[in-house]
Order: structure tokens, then sequence, then C-alpha cells
């Protein structure tokens, strides 16, 4: 009876809703929409929080940073992938750019002792080998006194010449004996040894073969001679280079007197240069073996706006062999090829060069003494320190995140990372501006820059 009762009391229920559905229908409606709306609201809302933390994950806001385009520029921000690569230790010493001893400077001095009529270059101007520099009128009296000796040798001999034919002629017809010939030509042997013995008076007196020549040729003396420019010297190969001297000092101006010997100009050859460095007592064996096994040499230069000019691919020449005995520096040199950077003319005519090195320029060399593989090797612009902490900044999207790493060696150009699993070969980091990067970080931190950090007074 009891279950009889339930379920007419549910056909009741079922009936009347039936009956009245136009009316509670529309409200059910309504209220199930506002159900589903709210849960696709709640949803989406998940999904986005969800890409929200998938687009920054591993980001750390307080060592990260975002940087815009221009921001990038500002600092000078430039990025790279971390890549295994072999790398060689090296030390640095101080060194000067000098001229290569016996090469480099020459001096030009006056053969002969006489007057300056004429002057051809000037001071800074471009001389080729061969070139004429000076005009010198000879007034030196044991050169004319020796000249005219060998020029009245000379006319005796064509008198005996003249004579000798003569006499050839005579004997021919058996008008005279043949004895009268033969002494003649005894005469002509001793003039001839003693024109020998005057020409070579010349040679040491300064005259060429040629100018010797002309005297005898001309029967005139050499009144005056031109000076000019000395070939090239040979180079290891045997081989002569072309290319222009410089001309440094004049010594002498027109209608000065100079003796023989006397320095007229000094001449400069740029085309090679030595680096002269300077090493450490201590650093002798590890600088020889470098020279010994042959292994390439780097120079640097500080250049305009603290840029740093690298020079690669340089070679010991050769080491000292005796240590100075007030610095305790062993000198050790370096040969360091030039070349022209600029070139330009006066007015009338003057050609001038300008070289890529100079001597007296300031340098470091990096001389390699020991050879590493597979290290990661950046920039030391894309380390920052702090303390006791180094820190690179990998690219993560728009955003560098500052992570901490060991630096197994530092040197002024390069940093070695450790590869410890801080950061992975394929990575991208900053490879210049870390340091800038890192004050931002402590301004977005709100710790302040110091403003004399990095000086010391």
């Amino acid at each position: 009876m009891k279950w009889l009762a339930i379920g007419g009391a549910v056909a009741v229920v079922v009936l009347l809703a039936v009956l009245f559905r136009n009316q509670w229908l529309p409200e059910a409606n309504k209220l199930l929409g506002s159900i589903d709306k709210a849960d696709t609201a709640e949803k989406a809302d998940s999904h986005d929080h969800a890409e929200h933390d998938h687009s920054h994950k591993g980001h750390d806001e307080s060592s990260s940073l975002e940087l815009s385009p221009q921001a990038r520029k500002n600092v000078g921000l430039t990025t790279g992938e971390i890549i295994l690569q072999p790398y060689v230790r090296t030390i640095a010493m101080p060194a000067v750019v000098i001229g290569r001893p016996g090469r480099a400077h020459i001096a030009v001095t006056a053969p002969l002792g006489g007057r300056v009529t004429r002057v051809y270059p000037i001071e800074g101007e471009a001389i080729l080998p061969g070139q004429p520099l000076f005009e010198l009128r000879l007034t030196h009296e044991e050169l004319v006194k020796a000249q005219s000796e060998f020029l009245r040798s000379v006319e005796q001999l064509d008198v005996e010449l003249q004579e000798i034919r003569r006499l050839k002629e005579v004997a021919a017809s058996g008008a005279i004996a043949g004895k009268q010939l033969l002494l003649r030509k005894y005469e002509k042997q001793k003039i001839e040894a003693s024109m020998n013995a005057q020409g070579q008076s010349l040679l040491l007196h300064g005259l060429t073969q040629d100018q010797i020549d002309t005297i005898r040729n001309t029967h005139k003396l050499v009144q005056g001679l031109t000076v000019y420019a000395p070939e090239h010297q040979q180079n290891g190969n045997g081989e002569k280079t072309v290319h222009p001297f410089t001309l440094r000092k004049l010594h002498v101006k027109p209608g000065e007197y100079v003796d023989a010997g006397s320095p007229l100009c000094s001449l400069m050859d740029y085309s090679e240069l030595y680096v002269e460095g300077r090493a450490f007592e201590q650093d002798a064996e590890e600088l020889v073996e470098a020279a010994r096994v042959g292994w390439e040499v780097t120079a640097t230069r500080e250049g305009n706006q603290q840029k740093t000019e690298t020079i690669n691919g340089l070679r010991i020449a050769y080491v000292g062999n005796e240590v100075d005995p007030q610095s305790r520096a062993l000198y050790f040199y370096v040969g360091l090829p030039n070349k022209i950077v600029y070139e330009s003319k006066s007015a009338d005519g003057h050609r001038f060069l300008t070289w890529q090195y100079k001597p007296g320029q300031r340098m470091q060399l990096h001389v390699p003494v020991e050879h590493w593989k597979d290290k990661i090797v950046l920039p030391v612009d894309a380390v920052a320190q702090e303390g006791a902490e180094r820190y690179v900044f990998q690219q993560n999207g728009d955003h560098f995140d500052r992570t901490p790493v060991q630096v197994e060696y530092q040197d002024q150009l390069w940093a070695v990372i450790a590869n410890d699993g801080s950061v992975f070969p394929g990575d991208i980091v900053a490879m210049s501006g870390a340091h800038q990067l890192q004050m931002a970080l402590k301004n977005k931190a709100g710790g302040g820059v110091d403003p004399h950090a990095g000086h010391n007074h």
C-alpha cells in the first residue's frame, strides 16, 4: 500500500508539470544558460592563465630583463650561440712597435766633399729606390788633384799611342830599328800602370767606375755628382722587394758645404716592422717554447673610442739573449708586416704615404702557452661580475635571463666558462653589454647603482 501511494503522488506531480510547463520552462532555460556561460568563462580564463604561464616558463622576474630593439642598440647588445671550441691560453706582455734594426733606418751620406747645389725631395716624401736626392759640386782639393793627375796620364797615353802607330808604319818600311818601337811600348805600359793606380785612388775618393770612364773618354774632370736613393736590400728569400722609403729627416740645405761621409738625409723603411715585447724573467721558458713550436702570436692595440684592434697570425722572430739588469725584462721580437693606408700628392708633385703601423705605438702581445679543447669561450663583455658571482644573460624570447656561471680562466679578451650544465652548447646568450644588463637589472630591483662603481680614486 505504501508504494502505491508514492507512485500516485509522482504521477500527480508529473501531470501538473505537463499542464503548467508554459509557466516554469522559460525560467528554467534561463537558469541553465547562465550556468553554462559561467562554466565556459571559467574554462577560458583557466586556459588563458595556462598559456600565459607557459610563455614565461622559466622566468624569474628578479633575474630577467625584457629589452626593446632600441634598448639593445643603446647598450650595443649582440647575441651569439654557445659552441664548444678550442682555446689557446696566452700570457699578455707589453710591447712597442719599432723599426727593424739594420733595415728600417737608412743614412744617406755624401760620397765626396763638396757644396750642395740642389735638394730634390722634402721631408716626409715617399722616395723610390734610384730616385735622385741631391746634387753636389765637388770642391775637395785632394779629389780635384787626383782627377787632374789621372787626366794628365790619359793624355800622355794618347800621345804614346799616336807615337806607337807612327813608329809601326816607319818600322815596317825598315827606316828605323825595332828597338825604338819596343821602348815606346814599354813607356805605354808604364803609363797604363800609373793610370790603374790613379783610377783606384779615385774609387777610394768616392767616384764610380762610370765617372772614371767618363773622365777618360771626354777628357773632362767630374765637377759634380748626383746622389741617388739606395736600392732595397734582399729579403730572406734572396729577392728584392719594391716599395718606397720615407724621407724621415733632411740634414742639409742648398749652398751648404759637406765633407765626405757627412749625413745628407735619413730614410725610413716602414714596409716591415718589429713589435718589441717585454717578457718577465720567469716567463722565459714558455716564451722560448712558443718560439720553438712556431705558435702564432696575437697583438692588440687600443684604437679610437676604446675599440681594440686585433692583429692575428704573427710569429716570433727571435728571443733576446740577455735580461735587462734593471727592469729584469727579457726582450723578444715579433715581425709586423705593414701596409699603406693613405696616399696624397702636393701641388708641386711630392708624394706622401701614411702607413698603418708606426714605430712608437704601444701594443700588447698575447703569446700562446697552452692549448685546450672543447671549451665554452665567450668575449669578456659577455660576462658580468658582482662580487664573487659571474653571470651571462641567456636569451629567452624577448627576455634575457641572468644565469650564474663558473669562469675557469679569463684574460683581457676572452672568458672560458665551465661546461657544468649552467649553459649548454646551442644556447643564445648576449655576447656584449653584460655589464649594462646587470646594472639595468639592479635598477629594476630598486637597488640603485653606485655612481663610483668601476672607478678607483
